[in-house]
């Protein structure tokens, strides 16, 4: 399917999670170890924000991430307090750069790995389902981003979890209807420029791998003498499909049905419970 890395905290460098971890998005793009696919080469996605917030800048691109020399140059040379990267691995929809993530609305940026089953069985009635006055700004084909758009629809800009939540019951609902079992597979990273979102959940209760990072501090007492540790503040923190390297008690693995929000001060975790809309309920 897909991966995705997520980074909170003071500004950093791009290429030190994508380019110069061990394992970093750039070489999962070839040699992943806990995705359904070894290679993601279906093109990529960057997006990042600036010191001060505000809306998103986005960099994609259909070639495969490892072969980009700009997504190096970009990456060598921007330094953000938050960004999403992400490389696509197809699940059938056309390699074009509006399926690339992340997908942007605002202030708000959108990755996901995974699939909805019987999505062009759905797709129709999915897409109906999104507000109106968003209706215009869906421009891929992809499952992912009518998702992205059904939760803007549902309310996730005043409550991204609730919004996902409402997303996601709406088309578990909607496959229930089509004879459709164990529709939604998902991993999810969500962001609005001043908190992270990151959701790792599916219909069947197996969803793909989701990591965060220790906190640093417990991190220096366990590894006292690692130098790239000592440049890293207390509140840094990233989001990864799967460990970036090896290092003992760094990863700690988001448990199933969970959100974990990252954010100044003390993140929290909660349990992610898909429900129908109200609206569409009644």
């Amino acid at each position: 399917m897909c991966r995705w890395n997520a980074y909170f905290g003071h500004p950093l460098l791009m290429e030190e999670l994508l380019f110069k971890t061990d394992h970093g998005l750039i070489d999962q793009s070839l040699h992943a170890r806990m995705g359904v696919e070894t290679t993601n080469g279906d093109g990529f996605g960057l997006g990042w924000y600036g010191d001060r917030g505000g809306r998103p800048c986005r960099y994609r691109s259909i070639t495969p991430a490892w072969s980009d020399v700009n997504l190096r140059e970009i990456a060598a040379n921007v330094e953000s307090p938050l960004f999403l990267a992400h490389i696509r691995a197809t699940t059938g929809t056309p390699v074009q750069q509006t399926n690339c993530h992340p997908f942007r609305h605002r202030n708000w940026l959108f990755v996901h790995n995974g699939v909805i089953h019987g999505f062009e069985q759905m797709r129709r009635e999915l897409m109906v389902a999104i507000e109106p006055s968003l209706f215009g700004d869906v421009a891929g084909s992809t499952d992912s981003e009518t998702l992205f758009y059904l939760a803007l629809t549902f309310g996730l800009t005043e409550d991204p979890l609730a919004g996902l939540e409402r997303a996601v019951g709406f088309v578990e609902e909607t496959a229930r209807r089509h004879g459709i079992e164990q529709p939604v597979q998902m991993t999810i990273g969500v962001t609005n420029g001043e908190r992270l979102w990151a959701i790792r959940y599916s219909s069947e209760g197996h969803s793909r791998t989701l990591y965060v990072s220790q906190d640093v501090a417990a991190l220096r007492e366990l590894h006292p003498t690692s130098e790239r540790l000592k440049q890293l503040a207390d509140e840094d923190r990233a989001v990864v499909s799967e460990p970036l390297g090896d290092l003992p008690g760094a990863w700690i693995e988001i448990p199933e049905s969970t959100a974990l929000i990252v954010q100044p001060g003390p993140d929290e975790q909660r349990a992610f419970q898909p429900r129908m809309p109200e609206a569409v309920a009644a």
